[in-house]
């Protein structure tokens, strides 16, 4: 045999052995590695119907990809909302001087818990010159003090402001063109924009007015903060679900990717992901309905399957060349 020929042949084993992408047989579970270029057989064409890409676990891990399992679920029609975490003003108070006076002594910060009774700052009055004390009528949190130490304190301004955090109101604005298809009681879930899960609550208040500079209307939900999530002053967002639509087969939207020009989703199978043409049926903003390609039960990947994506492409670089 001429060198030139084992080289050839050298070099065409050690591409087999390093390639990471393969292709699956149609109907067979199994991996089976992509025949070399020129020696393709009768069932060439079906095993390059389907490909797949060998991935471990510690890879998947290392580039956050999650895995989720094909299962029954709901898609919404809902509408997107935009409000404010405020604090519930039924659960706050003002804690205002009784007379005009000096602060000689402050106990309590911004941002302190204090018990019920407990001394937020010391007065010298200006009419007695006795010296009275400020204690906090609930127990809460401090989440605003507009006085400072030998500073004058009038009972025109509250001092303290004290407020049970452990709920918060989330106000929210609903447009003109809204306000039919929003009820109290309406189911929402709220996005907090911190990366979490969102909360799920209901509307228990819809403002009678609305506001001549937005055309729109308040709406708004008691949420339970118990984990001092929701920060008041910050921004969020909902979507009110309107309806909802049972469906045998969803997956998460970022699990669908496009390869050359099809649906696809990529299945969990053994050490790799099986590419699986699916085809797509009703969504909402999370969720996708597959009506064809994947089985209830089937493990795919969701938040970054795209980098499995990226992996194939590499993989058809190769074997284009």
């Amino acid at each position: 045999m001429k060198k030139s020929t084992i080289m050839l042949l050298a070099g065409a084993a050690a591409f087999a052995a390093s390639a990471s992408v393969y292709a699956i047989p149609s109907g067979k579970p199994h991996m089976q590695a992509v025949a070399a270029p020129g020696n393709a057989g009768p069932g060439d064409k079906a095993r390059g119907e389907k490909g797949g890409v060998e991935m471990s676990d510690a890879r998947i891990a290392s580039s956050n990809i999650e895995i989720l399992t094909a299962r029954s679920g709901a898609l919404h029609n809902s509408l997107v909302l935009n409000g404010i975490l405020q604090p519930n003003q039924e659960t706050m108070v003002q804690v205002t001087p009784r007379f005009p006076g000096i602060v000689r002594e402050i106990r309590k910060r911004l941002g302190d818990a204090v018990e019920k009774n407990d001394l937020l700052a010391k007065v010298e009055s200006n009419q007695s010159l006795s010296v009275y004390e400020m204690r906090a009528p609930i127990s809460g949190t401090v989440i605003d003090r507009q006085i400072s130490l030998g500073e004058y304190a009038s009972e025109q301004k509250p001092a303290f402001i004290v407020a049970d955090i452990s709920t918060v109101w989330v106000d929210l604005s609903v447009y003109r063109r809204d306000l039919p298809r929003v009820r109290i009681g309406d189911r929402i879930l709220i996005d907090v924009g911190d990366g979490g899960k969102p909360i799920e609550a209901s509307l228990s208040y819809i403002s009678p007015v609305g506001s001549s500079d937005t055309q729109s209307a308040l709406a708004r939900a008691v949420v339970p903060n118990d984990d001092l999530r929701l920060r008041t002053g910050l921004f969020v967002s909902a979507r009110l679900i309107l309806s909802a639509k049972k469906v045998p087969i969803a997956v998460k939207a970022s699990a669908i990717q496009s390869v050359e020009n099809r649906n696809v989703v990529f299945v969990r199978y053994g050490s790799g992901f099986e590419v699986r043409d699916v085809e797509l049926g009703s969504r909402d903003p999370d969720n996708v309905e597959i009506l064809s390609g994947l089985s209830d039960g089937d493990r795919y990947a969701a938040d970054n399957s795209f980098i499995i994506k990226a992996e194939l492409g590499k993989g058809s670089v190769s074997h284009d060349h």
